[in-house]
């Protein structure tokens, strides 16, 4: 018979584990497919140990480990204010779907609602983790305090990330995810500057960002290829 090695835990060590432990549960399974049974077991613990932590139960629970989540994707694109934008978001989104790769089920279930343990508190804290990003980004582009349409190209390419992971999640993890990475830095690019091509604030931004990049980053490559996509539209000119 394996005897359990027993240490005393501090209240934030304890906790801590319980939602490690949680974390590591909502990462491959639905939330409403996972029990305190299911917790305790992970972390070694009794059920009503669990409780004493979470009295609320499974849904304290839960809306603890999601803003546990909420607290690493956040972080995501916190970067230092200097060198070429797309570096900037390529670690961002490196970051980023790395969490999405290691919480596949979980992702899925908080960003796709309908769960049984979903509530408003839930859903402010999802609202919370694209607000962050937004802001992050902007700060990036240098307009903390953007107007209507920059703001609006940001939430939009955000919103991108979010289902485009959604999507290679559905399609099997398919293409790599360096590959997914670069495409959506290529969407940001394009969208950043379409919304560039009719608005002023925009246009600031994006001149100031690509006055950093170089040829042989992200920016430059896909300069490359698009044109002789396009170059047969000279007629429209």
């Amino acid at each position: 018979m394996t005897v359990r090695a027993y240490r005393r835990l501090s209240v934030e060590e304890r906790r801590a584990q319980l939602l490690d432990a949680a974390l590591s549960l909502f990462a491959h399974r639905a939330p409403e497919d996972v029990s305190l049974d299911d917790v305790a077991e992970t972390a070694g613990v009794s059920r009503p140990l669990v409780y004493r932590y979470f009295p609320g139960g499974k849904q304290q629970l839960y809306e603890a480990a999601l803003r546990s989540a909420a607290d690493i994707l956040e972080l995501c694109f916190a970067e230092p204010q200097a060198g070429p934008l797309t570096q900037r978001l390529s670690r961002a989104l490196d970051r980023y779907l790395a969490f999405v790769d290691e919480h596949s089920a979980g992702f899925s279930a908080l960003l796709q609602g309908g769960s049984v343990v979903e509530t408003s508190r839930t859903t402010a804290t999802v609202d919370g983790i694209r607000r962050a990003a937004a802001d992050a980004i902007l700060l990036h582009l240098g307009a903390p305090q953007p107007g209507r349409r920059l703001r609006m190209m940001v939430r939009t390419w955000i919103t991108a990330v979010e289902a485009a992971s959604l999507i290679w999640i559905d399609e099997g993890k398919q293409p790599g995810i360096d590959q997914l990475r670069d495409w959506l830095l290529d969407q940001f690019i394009a969208l950043l500057t379409a919304t560039a091509a009719t608005d002023p604030e925009t246009a600031a931004a994006a001149r100031a960002a690509l006055a950093l990049e170089s040829p042989q980053g992200p920016v430059g490559v896909l300069a490359r290829r698009v044109i002789p996509v396009v170059s047969g539209a000279a007629h429209l000119l």
